[in-house]
């Protein structure tokens, strides 16, 4: 068990660090997304370059990242390496080793994961981000309540490694967002389409 949970770490590891963000607005002649907005890798910081449909194919294929990691080790090497394949993937999202380990904030790619793992947790948590980020007009915003929720939902709907795999990306996720969630204190982080 242990060596199937190293191979769908590396895994996971690997294909969460793909950096689709930065490949899509290369190869659209945008440049390095690194070098504006946020300096994340994400499809929020896509959208700021005003490409909407470069920024939905950076938030789809962010998030089949986890959804095949997750499915492929399964497949693979069963029950329990799939959840550690899924948490690989987030964090090989957010710390790929080809970009200095300057990546995103794992959103999209959890979102996968959580597709991938509990799909009812999914809606619940694509549901919540999208409902507060319409009304707000704050992504950050949205993306740490669609984390906070998904939490509560796993504890009742998944119990188990999945339960504890879903909680480990979101708190993980949260941890990215240290600075937005100092900035929502502050009352400071702009909204979708502003600044950083």
């Amino acid at each position: 068990m242990i060596l199937e949970a190293i191979m769908a770490a590396i895994f996971g590891l690997l294909l969460g660090s793909i950096p689709f963000g930065l490949l899509l607005t290369r190869a659209a002649g945008l440049g390095d997304i690194r070098q504006i907005g946020s300096g994340n890798i994400g499809a929020t910081n896509v959208l700021r370059t005003g490409n909407k449909a470069l920024a939905a194919a950076t938030l789809l294929l962010d998030g089949l990242k986890g959804l095949v990691a997750v499915w492929a080790a399964g497949a693979l090497l069963g029950p329990g390496p799939d959840v550690v394949a899924g948490v690989a993937a987030v964090v090989g999202h957010c710390f790929p080793p080809w970009l200095g380990f300057r990546g995103g904030k794992g959103v999209a790619t959890a979102l996968g994961v959580f597709l991938a793992l509990a799909w009812p947790v999914f809606v619940i948590a694509i549901a919540v981000w999208l409902a507060v980020a319409k009304i707000w007009k704050i992504s950050s915003l949205g993306a740490l309540s669609a984390m906070g929720v998904s939490v509560i939902a796993s504890v009742v709907l998944t119990p188990g490694p999945v339960g504890i795999g879903i909680l480990v990306i979101a708190a993980f996720v949260a941890m990215r967002h240290q600075a937005n969630i100092e900035r929502l204190v502050k009352g400071t982080e702009p909204r979708i389409g502003e600044g950083k």
